[in-house]
């Protein structure tokens, strides 16, 4: 799928993230979203790798990036820490400053990083999120259908890991298959992946815990910094559904 990239696996912030990199020019960090993996770029990653060194790697706990075991405030999930990885990995890289994309949880991820790390962020482009904190503060029953699997991944340990994985790759296919024109939008190749790395135990519960981080430690940090604002070019990207 990355055709001319090299997969990396480097020792980041105590875990190991694995990620591709290919490319020449200045380096673009790219985050992918749930329940996916670095895959999700491999439309985009090629054509852009004409123009920026581009890295991809798959968030602590998903694809083949370490499986972080929980703990009792979520702080292994939080979006700082998950932030934090990013960082030292670009810094292994050899680069300090970088442009940023980030897709759905990748977009929160993002997101904090930016604040925690305004020097390291030439420019930031979220896709398919507004603020965790606002999310939760406009909850009505349409949102909450829509999106039910933000209040199911919350759940204590360890109900929802049962539950999925019970059934995985059935639970993980439905969401994809709720996507519009999903066999053109979603290549084999990158389905099968996200399906793989589903599968594995860890990862279902890394899933859970970023989601209940995001219900917990990551809105005290939102609290914290809410009137701190963003500094560098930002460009807030959403589809017209969903």
């Amino acid at each position: 799928m990355f055709e001319g990239f090299e997969e990396l696996q480097l020792e980041a912030n105590g875990t190991t993230i694995n990620l591709v990199k290919g490319g020449s020019g200045p380096p673009m960090l790219m985050l992918h979203g749930y329940p996916q993996t670095h895959a999700m770029w491999n439309k985009i990653a090629p054509r852009l790798a004409e123009d920026f060194t581009v890295v991809c790697p798959d968030l602590r706990g998903y694809g083949d990036s370490a499986k972080v075991e929980g703990d009792p405030e979520h702080m292994n999930y939080s979006k700082r820490v998950m932030a934090q990885d990013q960082v030292d990995v670009m810094k292994q890289l050899g680069f300090d400053q970088f442009y940023l994309v980030g897709h759905d949880r990748g977009g929160r991820v993002s997101h904090r990083l930016t604040k925690d790390h305004p020097d390291s962020v030439l420019k930031l482009v979220t896709l398919d999120i507004i603020p965790t904190r606002t999310m939760f503060q406009i909850v009505d029953k349409d949102f909450a259908t829509n999106t039910y699997h933000w209040f199911f991944l919350i759940q204590p340990f360890d109900f929802p890991e049962r539950v999925i994985g019970a059934d995985p790759e059935f639970y993980a296919g439905r969401g994809f298959n709720r996507v519009k024109d999903s066999e053109n939008v979603f290549t084999p190749e990158a389905l099968a992946d996200y399906l793989r790395c589903f599968n594995n135990p860890g990862t279902i519960h890394a899933v859970c815990e970023d989601y209940r981080a995001g219900a917990s430690i990551d809105l005290v940090h939102d609290d914290a910094d809410f009137d701190q604002k963003i500094t560098c070019p930002m460009l807030a990207m959403w589809s017209t559904t969903g």
